[in-house]
């Protein structure tokens, strides 16, 4: 476990209903390429905040490394709804791309 996600860890004992703390938690993970350990922080930051568009697009990533394809699917397309109704025109444009490569492919 890297120092970075042990700090995060630490924090989140004191903070554990932060969604940015879980988004930040899962990232961790998620680049020290462990997506089972990235999946739970994801979908509370989700649960959390339903608003929070760059946690759908992390929590598709994490989905389709997992293989789990067509939840991915469900992220991307809920994350983009969420994002273009926010003006977070840069992340909806990001995972429109990415559900239009998972699309793709299948």
């Amino acid at each position: 476990m890297s120092e970075r996600i042990h700090d995060l860890l630490e924090l989140l004992t004191e903070e554990p209903e932060d969604a940015m703390l879980r988004l930040m938690l899962g990232k961790e993970y998620l680049a020290a390429d462990d997506a089972a350990g990235a999946l739970p922080h994801l979908e509370q930051a989700v649960a959390l905040d339903p608003q929070y568009s760059a946690a759908y697009r992390e929590l598709g990533l994490v989905l389709e490394k997992l293989g789990r394809t067509a939840e991915a699917d469900e992220v991307y397309a809920r994350g983009i709804a969420i994002a273009d109704a926010a003006g977070d025109l840069q992340t909806a444009k990001e995972m429109t791309v990415f559900l239009q490569r998972l699309r793709a492919r299948d």
